[in-house]
């Protein structure tokens, strides 16, 4: 059986990480036997990261190298689109992995509301009398890195421009269709979707949050592709 190392559940999603909740699709979507194996600390995981696939002979980083891997085992997960469509699926998973999520980031360690919560729930196997200073300094390097990606130096306004244009893009998709290439769940709905959830689900409400449950197009879309693949 493939095990699914992952972030675990929290928020009410499969995993605070949208990219184990898009692994997870995936697996779901490929018909695998599987199953999850949660953990917070993944220093240990090659590329430090989460997700992580352990199959028969290895451990399998990166939700795109996943996919590879799972479309190698037979998995179709752009079934019926056409070259195009499978064109503009990559530039959708790009933009919502590459730039929205940035925002999702920010909206959670950067903000002092979000950020005790984010403390107290992922970060348990810390010391108590060393959780504060150890953990500030991890959320120090996050914030580095948002400033280092550039979308920590955009101010507010200027942000909220930015991410609306991407939101208005997957709209213009959503117009279309129940799902953003087709009738059914492709690979650009098993990324684009659990991004978007996450945004909503962030757990103290901010303008992120309130921008997705109050777009009945994008609030009805997440939970259109949460019931389109149940996850265990």
């Amino acid at each position: 059986m493939l095990t699914l190392l992952t972030f675990p559940a929290a928020f009410g999603a499969f995993s605070a990480s949208p990219f184990c909740v898009k692994t997870a699709y995936m697996l779901q979507h490929s018909g695998q036997n599987w199953q999850r194996s949660d953990m917070l600390d993944p220093s240990k995981m090659p590329h430090q990261k989460l997700p992580v696939l352990r199959t028969p002979d290895r451990l399998l980083p990166d939700s795109d190298l996943i996919r590879a891997w799972l479309e190698a085992q037979g998995a179709d997960f752009d079934a019926g689109l056409s070259d195009v469509q499978k064109a503009q699926s990559r530039a959708l998973i790009r933009m919502a992995e590459e730039h929205i999520y940035h925002h999702v980031v920010l909206d959670r360690w950067g903000n002092d509301a979000v950020w005790p919560i984010l403390r107290d729930m992922f970060f348990t196997g810390v010391p108590s009398l060393i959780r504060r200073p150890v953990t500030a300094a991890i959320r120090r390097s996050v914030m580095k890195r948002m400033d280092g990606i550039g979308v920590s130096r955009f101010s507010d306004a200027e942000r909220t421009d930015r991410l609306e244009r991407d939101l208005e893009s997957i709209s213009a998709f959503l117009w279309q269709s129940p799902f953003l290439l087709a009738e059914h769940p492709t690979a650009a709905d098993m990324s684009v979707g659990p991004v978007l959830a996450a945004m909503r689900e962030t757990p103290i409400e901010t303008p992120l949050t309130r921008r997705i449950k109050e777009d009945t197009l994008l609030n009805s879309y997440v939970d259109r592709v949460k019931s389109a693949i149940p996850l265990i």
